[in-house]
């Protein structure tokens, strides 16, 4: 399933993939020597920065060999799927404007669209900070260079492109009000280090929106691997520090979690 995710985060892959059902793997295969657990007087004891990661066969041939907490990570796809961002019935389909509304920005708020791509909320939330400004970030340089093109083209005055990378996504420290990060977070090669790396860009007070489609319910049209239910995502964030708000149940189809940096 092509989402906001598949332009960010991983080393600019380029593919696009069916999506069966998640199963969780029942044998546990060798480590990277950069995920191994360490071993401190007799005991194992995982790395502040590698702690519930684990490499296993993948079941779901749609996600990749590295597990986090339990969940298998999803496979992304690259910049040439994102005409499926900007379909014509997205805004219907996920009820786009009611997530901007839920989002209660402030004229001067600094926002960083996490795994921007098109620009597709970019610019719509660029339009709601007119003293603020959005911080739009991708790792993939050719999903920049559109993004920066039609901020051109529309002389948006307050959106900046940033270049990350699959374990930071470079933004300054203490300076981000709201980051947003849509259909993305699932796919995160790295999302331990991702969530702490954004942790740390937010202010004191400043929230992260997650936004994915809702594991729990079985109308959802979306493979089980591009899912996550709330449990997981609130263990997930709460591990590197984030508070949890609250669930904001609006949208047709996904969750809004609302965390914050205490």
């Amino acid at each position: 399933m092509p989402t906001d995710a598949s332009l960010f985060l991983r080393r600019a892959v380029v593919a696009t993939f069916a999506v069966p059902a998640l199963l969780f793997a029942c044998t546990q295969t060798p480590i990277a020597e950069s995920d191994a657990a360490r071993v401190v007087q007799g005991r194992t004891e995982a790395s502040p920065d590698t702690a519930g990661y684990q490499r296993r066969a993948p079941q779901d041939p749609n996600g990749i060999s590295r597990y986090y907490m339990g969940r298998q990570i999803a496979h992304v796809m690259g910049h040439d799927g994102a005409g499926w961002l900007e379909r014509p019935d997205r805004e219907q389909e996920e009820g786009t404007d009611i997530l901007l509304r839920e989002l209660k920005l402030k004229p001067t708020d600094v926002v960083a669209d996490i795994g921007a791509g098109t620009g597709f909320f970019t610019f719509r939330m660029s339009e709601l900070v007119p003293q603020g400004k959005v911080l739009a970030v991708d790792i993939q340089p050719q999903m920049l260079e559109k993004l920066q093109a039609t901020s051109q083209r529309r002389k948006v005055a307050n959106v900046e492109p940033v270049l990350g990378t699959v374990k930071n996504p470079n933004l300054p420290a203490n300076a981000v009000d709201l980051a947003l990060i849509v259909d993305a977070y699932h796919e995160f090669d790295h999302p331990r280090e991702m969530m702490r790396a954004i942790k740390n860009s937010l202010k004191p007070g400043g929230r992260v929106a997650l936004v994915e489609y809702r594991a729990e319910d079985p109308n959802v049209p979306i493979k089980r691997i591009h899912r996550m239910s709330e449990e997981q995502a609130r263990r997930e964030l709460q591990a590197v520090g984030l508070q949890f708000v609250e669930n904001i149940k609006a949208l047709p189809q996904q969750h809004l979690l609302i965390f914050k940096r205490p």
